[in-house]
């Protein structure tokens, strides 16, 4: 079926209305009359032989047909809006601007390697990141996406995967162990000096260990709370106890001997860390652009 030109606008139009359930806002965000639009709307009923609005003095709603072709219109104009920021990243230059909340964690692990790739292949983009440990909402925050781990993250968003799953471990400085023992079981932490890992949701997380089916969460004691992956690394390479947290983290102080891991038979796997966005909101050119050059370098 072949659309001329102003039934293609109508079909615009009445997206706007659903939008705003309002002629008259509708016409205000399109510069036209609220009469204009209700004739509009009537001609195209007409010419479909279906009701798409429900209308009030006060107010106007989409009936169960107007919602379904709405949802399909917003699926179209989201494709063809995708398509164009990808004609204009290929052929102008990869122009523009996008903001990214990022975890700390994962500024590490993922953007550290990936900015100098982005910014060679897309000189043009501007890239503003903000690490924050918080969970932010990154719509009304003003960010065009965020870094989080996927269990983290609201159902309503939309998370793009950008790792495989995470290992946690253990580990602990060589001369700390030498003074206090090696754990040979997830509980024998219940007797050591633990630094305890506080979430950006402000909860103290239990560590969590696994080997096979044997699955346990251990409320660890300890004096010291970091919420910052850093400081707890470092505290524990000093000697100020047991850390827990990423083994990719963990791996280059390890391989270096000024860590080694706690309970090697014993890990815990994780959810990745993705991306995630609204998805009320179309993905700026430079978004998609990152989430490849991350996901390329994480075997993606």
């Amino acid at each position: 079926m072949q659309f001329k030109r102003n039934e293609i606008h109508e079909l615009s139009t009445f997206l706007a209305i659903v939008q705003y359930r309002s002629f008259r806002k509708a016409a205000d965000h399109l510069d036209v009359t609220a009469s204009a639009l209700s004739h509009s709307m009537k001609a195209l009923e007409q010419r479909l032989g279906v009701r798409l609005l429900n209308r009030t003095s006060r107010s106007v709603a989409p009936t169960a047909a107007g919602t379904a072709l709405a949802e399909k219109i917003s699926a179209g104009l989201a494709l063809i809006t995708s398509g164009l920021e990808d004609l204009k990243g290929h052929h102008q230059g990869a122009a523009g601007s996008i903001r990214i909340n990022v975890l700390k964690d994962a500024a590490v692990l993922l953007l550290r390697p990936a900015i100098p790739i982005f910014q060679q292949r897309f000189p043009n983009v501007e890239l503003e990141v903000a690490v924050d440990d918080q969970f932010v909402d990154v719509t009304a925050e003003g960010f065009d996406a965020g870094f989080r781990y996927s269990g983290t993250i609201p159902e309503d968003m939309i998370a793009i995967p950008l790792t495989p799953p995470l290992k946690w471990v253990a580990v602990a400085a060589p001369d700390y162990l030498k003074n206090h023992g090696r754990p040979a079981m997830p509980d024998d932490l219940h007797s050591h000096h633990c630094i305890r890992i506080r979430t950006g949701r402000g909860q103290i997380y239990k560590w969590e260990f696994e080997r096979g089916d044997d699955r346990r969460e251990i409320d660890v004691p300890g004096s010291l709370i970091s919420g910052e992956t850093d400081l707890a690394i470092n505290a524990a390479i000093e000697g100020a106890g047991v850390s827990f947290c990423l083994e990719r983290l963990a791996s280059p102080y390890v391989s270096a001997g000024r860590l080694e891991v706690v309970l090697p038979k014993w890990a815990s796997m994780g959810p990745p860390l993705s991306m995630y966005y609204s998805s009320r909101r179309q993905l700026p050119f430079g978004v998609e652009a990152l989430i490849k050059v991350v996901r390329n370098l994480n075997g993606f």
